[in-house]
């Protein structure tokens, strides 16, 4: 008969890194987080590009926004993972026989891999013309707005909580040029206290505003998604 192994006796399976010549303690911490990472490591045997997959996949579970038949642009796309769980969901592929075929349009600075039945772009959707563009490729409004974008790191808290709120922000006054009403958007911020004004400008333009840290989120990170249902429309009454 076998023997449990636990307690004090119980092999430790967590992967530990070793420090190497070169690399900084924080990319060991981050290099160790990784390779421990449930998240991860089920990203990887499901197919997805990325842990973020699990966060639009656990919001989505929740308030239901990505449906047959749904439109939508996916801001900041890369590396895809977003864009993956979005297509099936919304039948970009016409899989779900009877069902409305959706349109999932990915936008980002950089080169994407291609995602079956998505369609992407090189763009920096701050343009002047980036929401007509959107909307041409569309072929009309969009019934979902989601990004999952953070601006650049400069290790300094305040400084890089106040740039996501910024980046945050311009995709809302994107999505209110580019949604259809009852559209939704879905973004990341930070929880700090800079989001109050953004909170105001959502709850004028949305019928609901919630704010949600999934699961999948990691528990030390500051991160949380705000997601907006119901738009009013651009030229709503205040």
């Amino acid at each position: 008969m076998a023997k449990k192994t636990s307690g004090r006796g119980a092999r430790d399976l967590r992967v530990k890194v070793k420090s190497a010549r070169g690399r900084k303690l924080s990319s060991t911490l981050w290099l160790e987080r990784q390779l421990n990472d449930p998240y991860v490591k089920k990203a990887t045997a499901e197919g997805y590009r990325g842990r973020a997959a699990f966060k639009i996949r656990e919001l989505d579970d929740r308030f239901r926004f990505l449906v047959p038949g749904a439109r939508v642009v996916d801001l900041g796309c890369a590396p895809g993972g977003w864009c993956q769980v979005a297509v099936p969901r919304v039948n970009a592929l016409g899989e779900k026989k009877g069902k409305s075929i959706g349109r999932v349009l990915g936008i980002d600075l950089q080169d994407v891999e291609p995602i079956a039945g998505t369609e992407i772009h090189k763009l920096d959707f701050m343009e002047d013309d980036a929401d007509d563009k959107v909307k041409a490729w569309l072929g009309g409004k969009a019934d979902v707005v989601m990004s999952d974008m953070a601006a650049s790191a400069s290790g300094h808290k305040q400084t890089d909580h106040l740039r996501i709120i910024a980046l945050c922000e311009a995709a809302a006054y994107f999505a209110f040029d580019v949604l259809d009403d009852g559209g939704t958007f879905v973004a990341k911020v930070l929880a700090g206290g800079a989001e109050g004004e953004l909170q105001k400008l959502l709850k004028l333009r949305f019928e609901k505003v919630m704010n949600i840290k999934p699961p999948a989120s990691r528990s030390d990170s500051s991160e949380k998604f705000v997601v907006a249902t119901g738009f009013k429309g651009k030229d709503f009454a205040v």
